[in-house]
């Protein structure tokens, strides 16, 4: 018999819905056209649910192509940072909460310096996650294949032929990057918890996308893999660099170190828009055979992304998705 895991092909949903999540610590968080909510399991074993509040005001750049996907992704991290940090507490939640000698603990000033100002506190550690993700996998490339340009000398280097090569290697090199920074994330101990969790959310939505009741025997059927998911939406970003960042070295020149720096700084907002963009004409389109193709490299990224949840775990998804569904079912058509 055929599972999930062997098959080739993922089949065409008989429904693409915008609703959308995340993995959590011991949880998800699904984002609806109307709600957000986070299901959480606590640790004497329930199952929290709790609904995030947002804005039910879009505005009008949340609704320009190529403007939106910037907006969109960076409301998603500042959310999804509070639904992270929140599930990590109601997580310990019915759990022993005593130290060594027996005494209740204590915030420290710190601690309790951060529980007043909470917002403040999301907000720096999305802006952060941000400033690490463009060192990470926009600077760093791009900083090692400028010193190489140095030991080569600046005259081979300035030819227009050898700056669309080492674009190119710079976008190999981010793309081994991101690949190496999976795989070593994989590693963290506990995070295959999380990597279920996210199976979990996408063989719901997949389920739901379906049209079958939201069961754990129904959706542990279905594939963990969706062509809708961030770890596509990365993959895509750092596939457009290579093609922009290649462009803008013909048509403006990699320049000095500052200016060849802030180039790629100011062009990562363009690089998400195109992106995203692209994201949604692929997943209005997954039954074309190009677009398929385009979603390949994104599913199989997520070997080392998701992993196969069991019953519980499905459960808080169960009840993650059910918090968000819309009573008018085209409200969250894709």
């Amino acid at each position: 018999m055929s599972t999930p895991e062997n098959n080739k092909d993922i089949k065409p949903a008989l429904k693409k819905t915008t609703i959308g999540g995340q993995a959590l610590i011991e949880g998800i968080m699904m984002v609806g056209p109307k709600r957000t909510a986070i299901a959480v399991r606590k640790g004497d074993g329930t199952i929290h649910v709790e609904e995030i509040m947002q804005s039910e005001r879009v505005t009008f750049y949340e609704k320009v192509p190529f403007i939106r996907g910037c907006i969109r992704f960076y409301k998603m991290l500042v959310r999804g940072t509070d639904a992270l940090m929140k599930s990590a507490d109601i997580s310990e939640q019915g759990a022993p909460e005593t130290r060594e000698d027996g005494k209740p603990e204590k915030q420290s000033a710190l601690d309790q310096y951060l529980s007043k100002h909470y917002n403040v506190m999301v907000t720096l550690s999305a802006i952060l996650g941000i400033l690490l993700s463009v060192g990470l996998f926009i600077l760093l490339p791009w900083l090692i294949v400028f010193l190489a340009t140095k030991i080569m000398g600046s005259a081979l280097a300035d030819t227009t032929w050898m700056s669309v090569v080492l674009n190119l290697a710079e976008g190999v090199l981010r793309m081994i990057i991101f690949f190496l920074y999976l795989r070593f994330a994989s590693k963290i101990e506990g995070i295959d918890r999380v990597w279920k969790y996210h199976g979990a959310e996408h063989k719901t939505i997949a389920c739901y996308e379906a049209g079958e009741p939201l069961t754990v025997e129904n959706i542990l059927k279905h594939s963990r893999f969706h062509p809708r998911c961030g770890t596509s939406f990365m993959f895509l970003v750092l596939a457009i660099s290579i093609l922009i960042y290649t462009v803008a070295g013909i048509l403006i020149g990699d320049g000095s170190f500052i200016v060849s720096a802030l180039i790629r700084i100011i062009l990562i907002p363009i690089i998400c828009g195109v992106s995203f963009e692209i994201l949604r004409f692929v997943g209005r389109h997954d039954e074309n055979v190009v677009c398929r193709g385009l979603s390949k490299p994104g599913l199989w990224l997520q070997k080392f992304t998701t992993s196969e949840p069991d019953a519980p775990i499905v459960e808080v998804a169960i009840a993650a998705m059910q918090a968000v569904i819309p009573e008018n079912a085209d409200d969250d058509v894709w």
